[in-house]
């Protein structure tokens, strides 16, 4: 037998001219990955597939017989496109294939890749058939590849190593920030950098952050190939593929050395005295209760001297406060020179320094031995004679001394036993150190007094709210703050001053706080009611230990809700020593509450330990200018240097700014020039109960 030919085996025999065309027409209809259509000369469309309905919008049945041109061509197009369909029918070729944007049935615009052909049957009108890819996706590719490469060369320093951290890649912020050309970093590692700042155990914690969750970011210390020491933000990124193997590293560089110089120039201008580079009282107060903590952990003594120069006022008034500085000066320098590594000098202010003596004797009479001997050191070095300028002086000290850990070992009543003592030895003729004497407790039991009428002052409701304006440049009053007053019916009106630091030693601020916060949530609801005061936002202080609470988000989701007040005109204003532990902590607090309309401003910036490294992360609306810096704003260089960072650390961070404590014009006009436009303090008005504050804003309505 014959074989037949492989073709005529594939058909069957010879395959019937029927039979080719229809296969023909099934795989030219199902062709999903080309669009195929047919026009006549006169652009009637005869041939449309199914990729051409998904790719135009138009089904077969919608597009055979009607235009060309009406379908899928632009308008601004069709000129062109005529002419070049006029063309090809008179040639009988198709034009080279491009790219075009054709029209889809709801309007956008279609990219694809079209090809063209003539095909003329004898005896039938030619057909031109069109046939396009669908470019949509590569479009999108490239324009996220042109992305993806405009990112690469952004201002941030960037490198892309492989899988063993071998450097593929740098962009031009990379080599302009550490000095290294492509050419040098292409082939090294990222140790290209090392600083030797960091241990192993950082790089070993750097890492397993990466394998963990794939990314890290954090501050590090760089080396550029000029030697320089840069501090740098951080960010390290693992790119998988699909199988979830590492295949690449991604790092970005940011310098932040300036915004480091920034928060150490901040730190040393508000815990250090300008005048003899001494620590202050924010500092030493924050060492003493460290201190005390330590000592009561470890079971071992510590001391605590207070001392005033004799006769200081008279030094002044005779030979001129230029040389009252010198002898303040030459005091802080002998006080450093008389006490140990370990120990503090601190100047309070004024002609009165302190010493903390830390880690003496555990026996308690042994470590007093030893803070009399060094007391007595001191005696002997600061009445030693000076030079002042042209003149000789002989001065003394008195020197009032505690011990520490006590059975009431807040840095508050240490502070006043060492004062307390110091005046004892005043009273002892000067020139003189004095232990603090249990029984010059007198104020110790007025405090406990005072806890008591505390706790009575609640239960009886003699606790009131005043309120103090906050204005804007324009002097329009735009919110307020809440503040605590105590209607004593033995002492009357007894300031917040006197009674908060009690509230908080003894837990009362825990019901005081929610007593406060549901009494300015009624009041924000009252308001509410009222056009000319239902815009205003109202500020209440929350300290630490209320703050600290498990239940805290939970007790201002409940009052906010129960008062009906609008969260958003709730101001929380939070300390700086709130956020010295547990930062995360109260970070998901504020992210919760701040979720909630709820905003947060941080009060006395600048007077406790300002790290920018956290500060960025909180979820802030305001920064506020401590009354202290604001105080003293005419008269020294460092407050204004202060207040000015602060102004512009706020605009860097987008946040609103103020300054409370205002009370000159002269203050406003300097704060306003340095960029800060919203002010609270005596120059625009007092505390005022809320009778008064509501004539004042709502022209007599009474308020709640």
């Amino acid at each position: 037998m014959t074989e037949k030919p492989a073709s005529q085996a594939f058909w069957g025999g010879n395959p019937p001219r029927a039979v080719s065309e229809a296969r023909f027409q099934k795989l030219f209809d199902e062709a999903d990955a080309m669009s195929i259509q047919g026009y006549l000369p006169d652009g009637e469309v005869v041939y449309w597939n199914r990729a051409s309905e998904h790719i135009y919008g138009y089904t077969a049945d919608e597009a055979l017989g009607r235009n060309l041109f009406d379908l899928i061509i632009p308008t601004d197009m069709r000129p062109d496109v005529e002419a070049a369909v006029r063309l090809m029918f008179e040639t009988g070729q198709g034009i080279l294939p491009g790219r075009l944007e054709l029209k889809h049935k709801d309007g956008h615009r279609v990219p694809v890749y079209s090809n063209h052909t003539v095909v003329t049957v004898a005896g039938q009108s030619p057909v031109l058939f069109c046939m396009d890819t669908d470019m949509s996706a590569l479009d999108q590719a490239e324009a996220e590849l042109r992305i993806a490469a405009t990112a690469f060369e952004s201002q941030q320093g960037m490198l892309i190593t492989d899988a063993n951290g071998v450097i593929l890649r740098v962009n031009q912020a990379f080599t302009c920030c550490n000095g290294y050309s492509a050419e040098e970093s292409v082939g090294k590692t990222p140790r290209l950098l090392k600083s030797g700042r960091h241990s192993l155990e950082f790089y070993i914690e750097m890492w397993r952050s990466i394998i963990d969750t794939g990314a890290w970011h954090g501050e590090i210390w760089n080396k550029r190939q000029n030697g320089d020491i840069r501090a740098d933000w951080v960010t390290i990124t693992a790119v998988k593929d699909n199988k979830g193997d590492i295949t690449h590293y991604v790092g970005t560089q940011t310098d932040i050395t300036q915004r480091k110089e920034a928060e150490a120039r901040i730190l040393h201008l508000a815990f250090y005295d300008p005048l003899t580079r001494l620590p202050n009282r924010r500092l030493l107060l924050d060492r003493l209760q460290q201190a005390v903590a330590a000592s009561l952990r470890q079971q071992i003594a510590g001391a605590l001297l207070f001392i005033d120069i004799d006769h200081f006022k008279t030094l002044n008034d005779t030979l001129g406060h230029d040389v009252g500085d010198l002898l303040l000066q030459q005091v802080a320098e002998r006080l450093s020179a008389c006490i140990r590594e370990n120990d503090t000098a601190a100047r309070l202010g004024g002609d009165e320094f302190v010493v903390m003596l830390e880690y003496l004797s555990p026996n308690l009479q042994e470590a007093a031995g030893q803070a009399e001997a060094a007391g007595k050191k001191i005696l002997a070095s600061l009445s030693q004679p000076y030079k002042l300028r042209h003149h000789d002086y002989v001065g003394s000290v008195s020197i009032g001394v505690t011990m520490f850990p006590t059975l009431v070992s807040t840095t508050d009543e240490l502070m006043k036993q060492a004062d307390l003592a110091m005046y004892e030895a005043k009273a002892a003729g000067r020139n003189a150190l004095r232990f603090f004497d249990p029984e010059m407790q007198a104020a110790v039991s007025l405090r406990a007094e005072l806890v008591n009428g505390l706790r009575d002052a609640l239960r009886k409701q003699q606790f009131r709210l005043y309120y103090q304006p906050q204005v804007d440049r324009n002097g329009q009053i735009v919110g307020a703050e809440a503040l605590v007053r105590w209607d004593c019916p033995v002492h009357g009106m007894v300031s917040p001053a006197e009674f908060i630091p009690a509230a908080e030693d003894s837990g009362l601020i825990l019901p005081l706080g929610a007593w406060v916060l549901e009494t300015a949530c009624l009041q924000l609801a009252a308001w509410a009611n009222h056009p000319a005061a239902a815009k205003l936002t109202l500020a209440v202080n929350v300290s630490a230990c209320q703050f600290g609470r498990a239940d805290f988000v939970d007790q201002v989701i409940e009052i906010v809700s129960r008062t009906g007040a609008n969260p958003h005109r709730l101001k929380l204003e939070l300390t700086e020593s709130l956020l010295v532990e547990n930062v995360d902590e109260v970070i998901a607090k504020m992210t919760t509450l701040k979720a909630r309309g709820i905003g947060f401003s941080l009060d006395d910036f600048g007077t406790g330990y300002s790290s920018l490294a956290y500060l960025r992360r909180l979820p802030l609306d305001q920064l506020k200018i401590d009354q202290s810096f604001v105080r003293d704003l005419l008269i020294d260089p460092n407050s204004v240097a202060i207040a000015k960072t602060i102004i512009v650390l706020s605009q860097a961070m987008s946040l609103s700014v103020i300054a409370e404590g205002v009370e000159t014009e002269m203050q406003r006009v300097l704060l306003d020039s340095l960029g800060c436009h919203a002010f609270q303090g005596y120059l625009f008005s007092r505390p005022l109960p809320i009778e008064r504050l509501d004539r004042l804003l709502l022209g007599g309505v009474s308020g709640n």
